[in-house]
């Protein structure tokens, strides 16, 4: 009942905030009622504590480190007719004559993940100063800029596809690596690429119906070109980014009936369209259109409302029809349930962008899910470009590595974990948002004098965050806590030690604003209490098994039958213990969160009797 529960509210939220912003004639009236002015925190503001989420960010760092150089610049190399030394990656990155999709999808979009590479290592610099990691970025860019050419997009499937990509490289590495080159680059790259892209943002329909050569050049993405337009403008890239951005934002078919409240996700690709959606909000930030903001409200409500409990969606790499059971049917059928590491990206990006405008702590709420649940578990990207790409949430799942090397942005999971501390915590000029409830640091100044906040715990496996505060000299500010909305009515905050009297409503941020002190303490302690959460409506018997945002997989050789009574009576063995266990009258079932499953066999949904 509980996931019934939660499908009920995400669709009334959406109703509600299709009608509340139904009014809004300009931005200025609507940022007036709802805007708090958030941003994330800066890159090098936050410092990750020992944990898993630190643990993985320095492994994809050193992977990102050890990729060859030449095997990166060899597709752009062959493509301008310079001498291209090297191994090929191969896999999707590198051209192969064997292509024939989808029968053999070698050789399927050479050179696409290039950008994002790129752009993982500026953030990991911006994140740890790393001299030599700044110094690959300039050596990519600089060896990019040698090749680039118009060739290189002839007889290609995909050119807008990996031209974002290439662009929101090229603006990271100018903005947080210092990269002088990158924007000219850039310039560069675009006047390669346009004569490629079509006149506006085509949805897949409208690419089939063109002509062309194999199936592959009907998959192009246009319409999520526009966030990285208007980034590159607002970076100083130049007047034409905007006007370009502007030209492919896919309103009529996508953007004009999502603000209206019109579910027109299902069928659609999954990644591609949640990701469209921070086109929508840069077009909010950058035009001042409302529309925008509905739009991308209410599409992330029509996505979390057919979501699985890890927070993943879009099985098959599709989005189903509401009412029609087929995410409960996708579990005997498919094994590639969520596009992790791209699909885990665009939620985050379009949750930050929407808590920032709108403080609604229920965005943090599924970045969360998404957090433990599905990336934090990915297997470790290879330097030869081996990556782990779906989740499987098969009724005989398991994770293992995609079959092709340098898959479907691949790049995304070295951009997402360095984007960790970034998610955490948002700043304005009244204080600090603690977002993700991850052991990290914060530091600011305010008025000229340095803060910091610590947050220490071992959450999400234990229901404790503690926090303390340092400050030069006593200052009046607010530290906002979200409280999940999964939070039930046992959750607690202290301030040094005392209890606070003032609710805590679940599903939002709960603000503590006073004069804090060198020393200052909190404490928020979570109900975290067992709840069962249907796959969909029409298969109320298939439950998911959770435990504050921690999705409980059954691992092991075998898998029990159960009654609703015996899951809710899940108990974790030990405190901080990565793992659970269920009696039945067949036995003891073990589970575990996905970040902690191993190679083992796991069933997320379970079949009950009664």
């Amino acid at each position: 009942m509980a996931k019934l529960s939660r499908r009920a509210l995400l669709k009334l939220g959406g109703f509600a905030a299709a009608t509340a912003w139904a009014a809004c004639r300009n931005r200025a009236w609507c940022a007036g009622a709802a805007q708090p002015d958030l941003r994330p925190a800066a890159y090098g503001a936050v410092t990750l504590h020992a944990g898993p989420m630190l643990a993985q960010f320095q492994a994809q760092h050193a992977t990102l480190l050890a990729m060859d150089e030449d095997a990166l610049l060899k597709p752009f190399r062959q493509a301008s007719g310079l001498p291209a030394p090297g191994d090929d990656l191969g896999g999707w990155y590198n051209a192969s004559a064997s292509f024939n999709p989808p029968a053999d999808m070698h050789g399927f979009i050479p050179g696409h993940s290039f950008g994002q590479y790129v752009s993982s290592l500026a953030r990991a610099y911006a994140v740890t100063g790393d001299a030599a990691t700044r110094q690959k970025v300039e050596r990519l860019v600089l060896g990019f800029a040698k090749t680039v050419t118009p060739r290189f997009y002839e007889g290609y499937p995909l050119p807008a596809y990996t031209f974002d990509k290439l662009n929101i490289g090229l603006i990271d590495a100018h903005a947080f690596a210092n990269t002088a080159q990158a924007l000219n680059t850039l310039d560069r790259a675009l006047d390669a690429a346009l004569p490629h892209l079509p006149p506006a943002a085509l949805n897949r329909a409208q690419m089939a119906a063109r002509p062309h050569p194999n199936l592959a050049y009907t998959w192009d993405e246009s319409y999520t070109l526009p966030e990285n337009l208007y980034l590159a403008w607002r970076r100083g890239a130049g007047a034409r980014y905007r006007a370009l951005a502007a030209r492919f934002l896919l309103d009529r078919d996508y953007f004009d009936p999502l603000a209206g409240g019109e579910n027109v996700l299902p069928g659609r690709h999954a990644y591609s369209h949640v990701n469209a959606l921070s086109s929508a909000m840069q077009a909010y930030l950058v035009e001042g259109d409302a529309k925008y903001l509905r739009a991308a409200r209410n599409g992330i409500g029509f996505v979390e409302a057919q979501s699985f409990a890890t927070g993943g969606w879009g099985p098959n790499e599709r989005f189903v029809a509401p009412g029609s059971g087929a995410l409960g049917d996708s579990l005997g059928a498919t094994h590639a349930s969520f596009e992790t590491p791209c699909g885990a990206y665009a939620h985050f990006k379009i949750a930050r962008y929407l808590i920032g405008v709108t403080g609604d702590g229920r965005y943090g709420d599924g970045m969360e899910r998404v957090l433990y649940n599905t990336i934090l578990g990915a297997l470790p990207m290879k330097p030869d470009g081996t990556s782990f790409y779906y989740s499987d949430y098969n009724d005989s799942g398991s994770r293992q590595y995609f079959e092709y090397r340098c898959p479907c942005c691949s790049g995304t999971i070295g951009q997402i974990l360095a984007d960790y501390g970034v998610s955490a915590f948002f700043v304005n000029a009244g204080g600090v948002y603690v977002n993700l409830y991850t052991p990290s640091e914060l530091r600011w100044r305010r008025n000229d004098r340095a803060a910091s906040l610590t947050v220490d715990t071992a959450y999400p496996l234990e229901p404790t965050i503690n926090l303390k505060v340092a400050t030069t000299t006593p200052d009046t500010f607010t530290i906002a806590l979200r409280i999940p909305a999964w939070a039930a009515k046992n959750t607690e905050l202290a301030i040094n030690g005392r209890r606070t009297t003032q609710p805590l409503i679940p599903g939002t941020f709960h603000a503590v604003r006073r004069s804090w002190n060198d020393g200052d303490r909190l404490q928020l302690v979570l109900d975290a209490r067992p709840r069962l959460e249907a796959v969909d409506d029409q298969h109320p018997n298939l439950l998911a098994v959770v435990q504050g945002p921690l999705a409980l997989f059954a691992v092991g050789e075998r898998f029990l039958p159960f009654r609703r009574s015996d899951l809710l009576a899940v108990r974790q063995t030990a405190p901080r213990s990565t793992e659970w266990r269920v009696a039945s009258t067949d036995g003891v079932q073990a589970f575990r969160p996905f970040f902690d499953v191993g190679l083992a066999t796991t069933r997320l949904y379970q079949p009950v009797s009664a």
